[in-house]
C-alpha cells in the first residue's frame, strides 16, 4: 500500500470479494509521510499495516544502479528495477515471511494461467494506465504469487469506487516524479550522490567536428534539442552519449532513427528460453507505439532486436518490451 488510490481500492476489492487482507508498505528512504497515509487507509478500511524495510535493496538495485547507468552514458528507467528486485523481490519475500500467500498491487495489469499452468501477463484494460511495461522482468515465481485486481477497470472506475468508499485519496493527483528525486533534478541528485560534479567535455557532431562544450553528459538524453547552447544551419539533436571521452554526439532529426538494437539482462513470460527467432511487436519507450520487430538470441543474455520500420531516440538503458497482441513475450535493457 502506497496511501495512494490504486493499492487503497484493490485493497477494499479484496476484502469485498472474501480475501484475508493486510496492508504492507515499503520503506525504501526518507518516506514517513507515505508511510503515515498508507496506515490511515488501513485503518479507515479496517485492515493490518505492515513497514517492510527494503532500503538495502532499493539503495544497491535501484539507486545505485540508476546513478551507475546515468555515468555510463544510460538514460535508465528506475521503476522497471525497482518492480523486479525490490516490491516483487525483497518485498515479496518479506511478505511470504509474515505468512502470507500472495502480495496484490495496484498496477493495471492481467495475470492468467495458460493451459500448461505457466503464467502470463496481459495489458490493463485501461490502454492509458497500461503498466506491463515496466513488468517484463517479473519471474514465473512472482508471477505465481501475485494478484492485480485492478487490471480489468479504467482509472476512471478506480476513481469512482474511491469516492463510493469515501476514501481520503479518492481525488489525490497521481505522482509522475521518480520517488527518490522529489525535485526531478536527476543531474543534482546524481552529483550529490557521488560527491562531486562531473567535467564538462565536447559537444559535437556525428562527423567529430566540435561545436560546443557540454556541462556534463548526465545532463543530456538522447533526442533532447532544448537546451543545448549551440547554433547550427539545422535543428539539432542529442543522437548519442559517449562515457570514454565524454563527449554528447549532436545530430540532425534524420540522424535520430534506428532500425535495430541489442538488449541485455532478457526476460521471458511465456517461455523460459527464445529458440530461433520471433515476430513480436516491441516499444522502446513506455508510452510508445508498438511497431513489428523480430528479435533473436545473440547469447544467453541478449537479444537482437530488428524493427520492420525505423524507431525515433533508441536510449541505451530503456527498457524494450515485446508483445504477442495483448501479451507479454519479455524484454530486457537496451545497451546499444
Amino acid at each position: 500500500m502506497s496511501g495512494g488510490l490504486d493499492s487503497s481500492v484493490a485493497v477494499k476489492l479484496l476484502s469485498d470479494k472474501g480475501y484475508s487482507v493486510g496492508g504492507a508498505i515499503m520503506k525504501l528512504f526518507d518516506n514517513e509521510n507515505d508511510i503515515r497515509d498508507a496506515e490511515n487507509v488501513a485503518r479507515l478500511l479496517g485492515v493490518s499495516f505492515d513497514v517492510i524495510d527494503c532500503r538495502d535493496a532499493f539503495k544497491e538495485n535501484v539507486i545505485d544502479s540508476f546513478v551507475n547507468s546515468y555515468l555510463s552514458g544510460e538514460t535508465p528507467n528506475p521503476c522497471v528495477t525497482c518492480n523486479e528486485y525490490v516490491k516483487f523481490g525483497q518485498f515479496h519475500k518479506s511478505a511470504m515471511s509474515l505468512g502470507y500467500d500472495k502480495v496484490a498491487t495496484g498496477h493495471y495489469v492481467i495475470s492468467e494461467a495458460d493451459a500448461n499452468g505457466r503464467i502470463l501477463l496481459r495489458k490493463g484494460k485501461d490502454e492509458s494506465k497500461d503498466q506491463s511495461y515496466v513488468l517484463y522482468g517479473l519471474t514465473q515465481s512472482q508471477l505465481s504469487k501475485s494478484i492485480f485486481p485492478l487490471g480489468e477497470m479504467s482509472k476512471a472506475d478506480i476513481r469512482q469506487l474511491a469516492r463510493e468508499y469515501n476514501l481520503p485519496c479518492a481525488d489525490r493527483p497521481e505522482s509522475q516524479d521518480i520517488c527518490f528525486i522529489k525535485n526531478g533534478n536527476y543531474a543534482e541528485y546524481i552529483e550529490n550522490s557521488i560527491g562531486r560534479k562531473l567535467p564538462k567535455g565536447d559537444m559535437k557532431l556525428t562527423n567529430g567536428k566540435v561545436l560546443a562544450q557540454h556541462k556534463g553528459i548526465i545532463h543530456y538524453t538522447v533526442g533532447q534539442r532544448k537546451g543545448l547552447g549551440v547554433s547550427y544551419t539545422q535543428p539539432l539533436f542529442v543522437v548519442d552519449k559517449n562515457p570514454d571521452d565524454n563527449s554528447v554526439v549532436l545530430g540532425t532529426a534524420d540522424e535520430l532513427w534506428g532500425s535495430s538494437l541489442v538488449a541485455r539482462n532478457v526476460n521471458f513470460i511465456p517461455f523460459d528460453k527464445l529458440e530461433g527467432s520471433l515476430h513480436v511487436t516491441a516499444r522502446t519507450r513506455y508510452h510508445q507505439k508498438e511497431t513489428k520487430a523480430v528479435i533473436s538470441m545473440l547469447d544467453n543474455d541478449r537479444v537482437l532486436v530488428e524493427f520492420e520500420s525505423p524507431q525515433r531516440a533508441i536510449s541505451a538503458g530503456q527498457s524494450v518490451v515485446f508483445y504477442d497482441g495483448d501479451y507479454v513475450v519479455g524484454g530486457g535493457i537496451i545497451c546499444r
